[in-house]
């Protein structure tokens, strides 16, 4: 009997993955390891949600650059502030140059894009109130006095307040464009920061932090020393090159030797300022020797720096062949932000894959770039000959040079 209830050994054998103990914490840990299973709609609407965030961020990242460059525009069509506009841009140069991450090229234009955004939104409110006032003023020519007259003003002072109170709580709220075309959400907003009483500390801090993004005083005096260390190498050559004032005479050998010394400085200048931008010093700026060997390490690139720098200088020089009033400079020095940045950003790369490679190029590489960007250059030169009597400046166009010194028409 007792050997009938007797278990046998291997009646119920022991599986050894049930041997182990477990606790509540292990079971989570397996489940959070475990691949999350999604049924087919899961994945087309996850898919589709990356697909529109890929998209918004893509308009973002447009709206910003192109407020950007419209804000550096601008600034850079006003004198003594486009050395601040220079530095900017040797900062996106020296950002690639030093990393190699396209993210640094285009620093701070979020911030930028704010002031563009203000501009926008204070000019689209201020056009009915011109619009409206300018009818104010043809009234009072037209019967000064009369119903017309007096109420078209009334409607002027009256429209002038609330835009002015609706523009003041727009720019209380941080200035985005959304900002100006919600006048009740501002309001609502305002009365709930009074209420708060918080409004002035958090302001203050704001405005701090915005103006310390700028970085105003230290891109000033990057560009300021850039600028005058591509004019000591420039200066010498260009006065040399100005020389001829006719096909006769002395004074065209001058020039003859002016523009065989421009063409291997111009070749050296994109990737010496992407060294002074990636180390800010003013020294690096004349360090010819390391730079050289930069190139010998990529001369391909380097090659495509020159070449990418001097044919988007050339419509520069086409836009001063009439320049427009200086209220209106904007419209030009817009397009020579288009045109140098681009050639920054180019020189920047080609830096910074030269600095990230030990060895020097095959030989045959070098001498390709050298043997495409010479002829180029020279017929470069040779259309500089031509240029005083294209633009209002005259000679003195030679000496502005615009994809190394001010991005200015002037």
């Amino acid at each position: 009997m007792s050997e009938h209830l007797q278990t046998p050994p291997d009646a119920y054998p022991l599986r050894p993955e049930a041997a182990e103990l477990t606790t509540f914490y292990d079971e989570i840990a397996a489940a959070e390891d475990m691949p999350e299973v999604k049924s087919p709609q899961q994945r087309r609407t996850w898919s589709l949600r990356g697909v529109l965030a890929g998209l918004f961020l893509a308009i973002r990242f447009v709206y910003r650059l192109l407020g950007s460059v419209l804000v550096l525009a601008v600034v850079a069509a006003i004198p003594i502030f486009n050395f601040w506009v220079l530095g900017y841009l040797l900062d996106a140069q020296g950002g690639l140059a030093r990393g190699g991450k396209w993210r640094d090229a285009f620093p701070d234009v979020a911030s930028l894009s704010r002031i563009a955004s203000i501009g926008v939104g204070i000019t689209l409110w201020l056009l009915p109130l011109r619009l409206l006032a300018g009818l104010a003023v043809d009234a009072r020519l037209i019967s000064a006095g009369s119903t017309a007259d007096v109420g078209l003003h009334r409607a002027v002072f009256i429209v002038s307040v609330l835009v002015t109170v609706h523009i003041c709580f727009a720019l209380a709220r941080g200035g985005g464009l959304s900002c100006f075309f919600r006048p009740i959400k501002n309001l609502r907003w305002f009365i709930q920061q009074v209420r708060s009483r918080q409004y002035l500390e958090v302001a203050d801090r704001e405005i701090r932090a915005f103006m310390t993004s700028l970085r105003i005083r230290e891109r000033f005096w990057l560009g300021l020393r850039g600028f005058f260390g591509a004019l000591l190498w420039l200066l010498i050559p260009t006065a040399m090159f100005a020389a001829a004032n006719s096909s006769e005479g002395a004074a065209v050998l001058v020039t003859i030797a002016g523009g065989l010394l421009l063409i291997p400085v111009l070749s050296w200048m994109p990737l010496l300022q992407a060294r002074f931008s990636a180390e800010r010093r003013l020294r690096a700026i004349f360090q010819l020797e390391e730079t050289r060997r930069i190139f010998r390490r990529a001369p391909l690139a380097g090659t495509m720096a020159v070449i990418g720098t001097l044919v988007l200088s050339l419509p520069l020089y086409l836009a001063k062949v009439a320049l427009p009033p200086r209220d209106a400079m904007w419209m030009v020095t817009l397009v020579f932000i288009v045109s140098i940045w681009p050639a920054k950003l180019l020189a920047g790369w080609a830096y910074h894959r030269g600095s990230a490679r030990e060895e020097n190029a095959w030989w045959g590489f070098r001498w390709l770039g050298r043997g495409v960007m010479l002829p180029l250059l020279a017929a470069y030169v040779f259309l500089l000959l031509f240029t005083p009597s294209l633009g209002e400046h005259g000679k003195r166009v030679l000496f502005e040079h615009h994809a190394f010194l001010l991005p200015v028409p002037f």
